[in-house]
């Protein structure tokens, strides 16, 4: 239950919106019962006023004919009031929810999440934050209006029998107490497996929509859809469970509702207060019963939840608890102008278990302004080392210095703005072309977003050779959506290179920028890349030798070292697997 504390803490900032539809579902509460009740009594009233000509005609039955009207009217409005501000409230929740979450998450390196998988990710924030908004929802909300709402009962019908009152009353607070608890306790393991098959799901699910193509080609994909199956119906296990416990506790509800409905026949029978025999006062009691089970019908499900909140959050709490591996510091006076860099007795290793280093003793300088080449295969070390530099991860020995500061004592803010990264996957978001653009600007002092210049914009699609995309009326409105499924890849390439433009960075880091594409397009990235980083200083690492030639140096990296290093020229003369790689490629 300590686990849902710190969600429950973030819902005061939408208690205005919450206080409102607690109070308009004690409103749709107060008039249900109030309908069933008056008109319990129209109806037993006008009865015995029809007895005898006197009687009819001194009734009055415009009264209570027009306060069934007014609650029906007041029921109606009421509950389409509830439901708007008590759906308003939790989107509102879940929306805090998430960013709150993002912002716990945003600084966590690669070594915190190393031990969960991006399914695993994905489904904590998207389905386990959707279950918590339970909390609220159906739990908060008829626990808290079904209590008051039995007090507010018990002093309606006091004023006509404060026994009866205490009888009704009374057993409708042992069923709010025992029905949750009974079925809290049912379906606590439901809950937990409908949460763990979900996850199992959608991890499975994401893995075999992504994995398409390498599962077809190793011929693996009938095991992993056999997987994917078993899952499936792990799920729909859970949820005809659940939908057990469910349909048990509508049962008992029932049954319970019609207890207190007997309970109330036989105690109003003997009279209602002063009253002997009791005459419509007695129908008024028997139908406020009958109406509470209306009161009583949230409770028992609301609880069935509980346990899948609490893993809910306990899942979400397991990410949003951990300490950044890696920490910068809030102000520092070290500056990124030139993109110097220097690296010296570099070691790094991913696991602790006595596997060999992926760098040791790595060294290398990188002048201002110059192009330097990285060379290996794969598994050498070349992509560690530029998540080293991002600091992604944080070396285990040694130093990288970035124009003579250590890279520790840059703000985040200071090294993104420094550093542009080009990489061999470029990401697009569901948004428009301009949004997709934005995001490459660093936001001011405060943390606001920058101003966007549309002509700026424009005119840096069309040195990339975008024109096809600032054609027609407000082209950056285009809507490009999740992965920018209509591009081709080298319009996805392009996209990234003109983010690296807008951000103008001093240090340039190419992570196989060309992979995957045809040499003609290949060509035209790299001649784009180059003009653009003719003063700046460029870190590429590949494993092919295309714009080698360009390069002022060039280093072969082997087992986590530089085993040799020279120009293009250089190496073609004097290094055999240089000469046989130029050759094969």
């Amino acid at each position: 239950m300590k686990s849902l504390l710190p969600f429950i803490r973030l819902f005061r900032h939408q208690w205005l919106m919450m206080l409102v539809g607690v109070v308009l579902t004690i409103t749709t509460l107060m008039a249900g019962i109030g309908l069933l009740s008056l008109s319990g009594w129209f109806l037993s009233a006008t009865a015995v006023a029809g007895l005898t000509v006197a009687t009819a005609q001194a009734f009055n039955f415009f009264t209570p004919a027009g306060g069934v009207r007014f609650l029906s009217i007041m029921r109606t409005a009421s509950r389409y009031g509830e439901r708007l501000s008590t759906h308003e409230a939790t989107f509102r929740l879940l929306t805090d929810l998430r960013i709150w979450v993002w912002r716990k998450l945003m600084p966590l390196s690669e070594k915190n999440l190393a031990g969960v998988r991006r399914g695993d990710l994905l489904n904590r924030l998207v389905a386990d934050i959707d279950t918590l908004d339970h909390i609220y929802l159906r739990l908060l909300t008829p626990l808290g209006g079904s209590l008051l709402m039995i007090g507010l009962l018990y002093l309606f019908l006091s004023m006509f029998d404060a026994s009866l009152a205490a009888a009704l009353c009374g057993a409708l607070l042992l069923a709010w107490l025992a029905l949750p608890l009974v079925f809290y306790m049912l379906g606590k393991t439901p809950g937990r497996k409908l949460v763990a098959s979900k996850r199992s799901y959608r991890v499975e699910l994401l893995e075999f929509l992504q994995g398409q193509g390498e599962l077809t080609l190793f011929g693996a994909r009938d095991a992993y859809r056999t997987r994917l199956d078993s899952a499936e119906q792990a799920l729909l296990d859970a949820q005809k469970s659940m939908a057990d416990v469910t349909s048990l506790s509508q049962s008992a509800l029932v049954l319970a509702s019609g207890g207190v409905v007997l309970l109330m026949l036989a105690l109003a029978a003997n009279g209602v207060g002063d009253n002997i025999p009791p005459g419509p006062l007695f129908a008024t009691m028997v139908f406020a019963a009958m109406a509470c089970v209306e009161l009583l019908m949230p409770l028992a499900g609301s609880f069935q939840h509980l346990s899948a909140c609490v893993m809910a959050a306990e899942r979400v709490t397991e990410i949003t608890s951990q300490e950044p591996d890696i920490q910068f510091p809030e102000v520092s006076d070290a500056s990124l102008v030139s993109g110097a860099l220097q690296i010296s007795d570099l070691g790094f290793s991913y696991h602790s278990d006595g596997l060999p280093p992926v760098l040791n003793g790595f060294n290398l300088t990188v002048e201002a302004g110059r192009k330097v080449a990285l060379l290996g295969q794969t598994g050498c070390g070349k992509s560690t080392l530029l998540s080293l530099i991002t600091r992604q991860w944080q070396p285990d020995t040694g130093s990288i210095l970035l124009d003579g500061h250590q890279i520790n004592d840059f703000t985040q803010a200071e090294l993104r703005r420094g550093i542009s990264v080009v990489s061999q996957r470029v990401y697009l978001f569901a948004g428009t072309l301009r949004d997709n653009l934005a995001i490459a600007l660093m936001p001011d002092e405060n943390g606001k977003a920058p101003r966007v210049d549309d002509e700026q914009l424009l005119q840096v699609l069309n040195r990339v050779g975008l024109q096809t995309l600032t054609q027609g009326d407000k082209p950056l409105n285009i809507w490009l959506g999740e992965g920018g499924r209509q591009l081709s890849g080298g319009e996805l390439r392009r996209i990234g290179i003109a983010r690296v433009l807008l951000r103008d960075a001093p240090l340039l880091l190419l992570d196989e920028p060309t992979e995957g594409l045809d040499k003609r397009t290949e060509r035209e990235i790299l001649a784009l890349l180059f003009e653009f980083a003719r003063d700046k200083t460029v870190l590429m690492i590949s494993h092919r030798l295309t714009a080698m030639a360009q390069m002022d140096e060039i280093h072969l990296l082997e087992q986590g070292r530089i085993t040799d290093s020279g120009t293009h020229e250089s190496l073609l003369t004097n290094n055999r697997y240089y000469q046989s790689l130029y050759q094969r490629l």
